[in-house]
């Protein structure tokens, strides 16, 4: 942004990184900040005594809580927004949330301080304390390199907007994803001269979108459904823009075709729709004729899963290729990248003009048949839960439905149950669009802080997320709930207590069915049985509840709900089945 006058008095590298931000519409700054933001933290002083509107500052104790809620303000809203850390360990710290926001391709930007380099020089920021020798390693972004579209070091106090536009545009092109940019302090603090600026407005820097396919190859793919005699549709994350789920329905209802999703990361087609399958393909991977992988990394796990060889299988995705992954072996018939509203869209249209009086009829009878599936399945799933379990060992699914029941269409839920996922997708089902989040990556302790982001942004829907006691742990508990606390962001959290990592002691099975493990019963994957983790809760001011006795369920789920309502957080510690 240009200077109002070219007399006007240079100014900081810091004051045109935050005057960008703002531009770009960067709401919130989640930090955890440190001995090199000294120059941003003057100006932020400065503008407030200028009367200044800035980004809205929200401090975390841990940096895995502002990473995850960051991520989860831009779940929420479509709208990445910005977290400050603290130079290279401020990064490592948030190294692993960064991993599940880019696995969700979540747009995020992470700037992170650099230690200053200068020392003997006298150069305004240099360093001037003991961290600042220790915090220098040869390749900061190393830590993250892995998990970014992009990462920059802003090199020069004149190009703080030119980098934030370049930074914006990657994070929020499709498929979108995090950045990293790191911030040394001297450049921070060193002034602009007024004819060095140049504008980078947010009209000629725009994100880059993705976009339709060619019409024969849409209709290629619609010759098949057209023709299938047993169809499938296998997505995770084509929810994410909350117009799809409406779309595959329509698509699904209209051919008599079968959705599962696996390893759901958003809600991508009703649970009361007839079509929906469940969240395991594989089965039906293994007899369908045509297939079709929409927004899905991992579509079934071939090791377990034997595909129909004579299938004809067509991929839609925003990341087509999956080139962050090193390998992926997936085989496709046809493979179209591009925006699955849009794709959706005209595929339903190119079926629709294919349609003929003997394809209307096969696809109402799968649709009859399907809806009896559904029916069946539901009957097993409320079969699961009735059975409450006893004391000290509470059916999980029997504490889910129960938790269900309390809730209303429109509140939101996060699945990081791991052990119990499973269990808590079939007995909490959800209905709208953006009322679902599973876990995109492998590391633990993302539903917390992605639910206080979740919160800040709808802050009239209640926000619940369930975790085992290995991920309670994982999820930094106290920074949690005192961020929860302090900004007005209540969030119910519900511990499904095995005591244990039973994926520890499940892959070690797979692997050694009757191993020594096995005979010993060795697993090296048991976790404290006397937590008290509503105690955590309790200490940042939250609603605890203790359940160990079935019978006491409904009334503790209650009090949390009124806790809930009443503006402040829960934690409703529940002892089910040991591992």
């Amino acid at each position: 942004m240009l200077p109002d006058s070219p007399h006007e008095t240079a100014r900081s590298a810091s004051h045109h990184l935050l005057q960008a931000l703002l531009d770009r519409g960067i709401d919130y700054l989640f930090c955890n900040l440190g001995t090199d933001h000294a120059p941003l933290i003057e100006e932020m002083a400065r503008w407030r005594e200028a009367g200044r509107r800035l980004p809205e500052l929200v401090l975390c104790p841990h940096e895995n809580t502002a990473i995850h809620m960051a991520g989860g303000y831009a779940v929420a809203t479509g709208r990445g927004q910005a977290v400050l850390v603290h130079v290279d360990a401020g990064t490592a710290n948030a190294a692993m949330g960064l991993h599940n926001l880019f696995r969700a391709r979540v747009p995020i930007l992470l700037m992170a301080g650099r230690a200053p380099a200068t020392t003997f020089n006298g150069v305004e920021g240099g360093r001037d304390t003991y961290v600042h020798f220790v915090q220098e390693p040869f390749d900061q972004g190393s830590v993250v390199r892995p998990y970014v579209k992009w990462e920059y070091t802003l090199p020069w106090p004149s190009m703080a907007e030119e980098v934030i536009a370049r930074a914006h545009a990657v994070m929020q092109s499709d498929p979108p994803g995090p950045v990293y940019l790191m911030l040394p302090r001297e450049v921070l603090a060193a002034p602009c001269p007024p004819a060095e600026l140049h504008p980078f407005t947010v009209a000629h820097h725009q994100p880059v979108r993705a976009g339709g396919a060619r019409p024969d190859d849409i209709r290629r793919i619609a010759e098949r459904l057209v023709a299938a005699e047993d169809p499938l549709l296998v997505t995770a994350y084509a929810g994410r823009n909350p117009r799809v789920p409406a779309l595959v329905e329509a698509l699904a209802t209209l051919i008599g075709m079968r959705v599962c999703e696996f390893n759901s990361v958003h809600l991508n087609i009703r649970r009361d729709s007839p079509c929906f399958g469940g969240y395991l393909p594989g089965p039906f991977a293994e007899r369908a004729d045509v297939g079709l992988m929409l927004d899905v990394d991992v579509p079934w796990v071939p090791k377990t899963t034997n595909v129909n060889p004579k299938a004809w299988w067509a991929q839609i995705d925003v990341d087509a290729l999956k080139r962050d992954m090193p390998m992926w072996g997936f085989a496709t018939d046809l493979r179209l990248q591009g925006d699955s509203e849009l794709l959706l869209t005209d595929l339903i249209e190119a079926v629709k003009a294919l349609a003929t009086p003997a394809f209307e009829a096969r696809a109402a009878a799968r649709l009859v048949r399907l809806g009896a599936e559904h029916a069946e399945r539901g009957q097993r799933v409320a079969d699961a839960a009735r059975a409450p379990g006893e004391s000290g060992a509470i059916n999980a699914a029997h504490l889910c439905a129960a938790i269900h029941r309390a809730l209303g269409e429109d509140d939101i839920v996060l699945n990081e149950g791991i052990r119990h996922t499973l269990t808590v997708f079939e007995q909490v089902p959800r209905q709208q669009p953006g009322t679902l989040l599973g876990l995109p990556g492998g590391g633990l302790g993302f539903s917390a802080g992605t639910a206080l982001g979740m919160k800040l942004a709808h802050p009239q829907r209640r926000v619940v997320h369930f975790v085992g006691d290995g991920t309670f742990y994982f999820s930094n508990p106290t920074s949690t709930y005192a961020v929860a606390r302090e900004y007005g962001v209540p969030i119910f959290t519900v511990v499904l207590d095995n005591s244990g990592w039973a994926a520890v002691k499940e892959s070690t099975l797979r692997m050694y069915p009757r191993g020594h493990a096995f005979h010993s019963g060795e697993y090296a994957s048991l976790l404290p049985r006397d937590m008290d983790f509503a105690a955590v809760g309790e200490a940042a001011g939250a609603h605890g509840e203790r359940v160990s006795d079935p019978k006491d369920i409904d009334a503790a789920v209650a009090r949390c709900i009124r806790a809930l309502d009443e503006g402040r957080s829960a934690v409703l510690h529940a002892r089910i089945a040991p591992l």
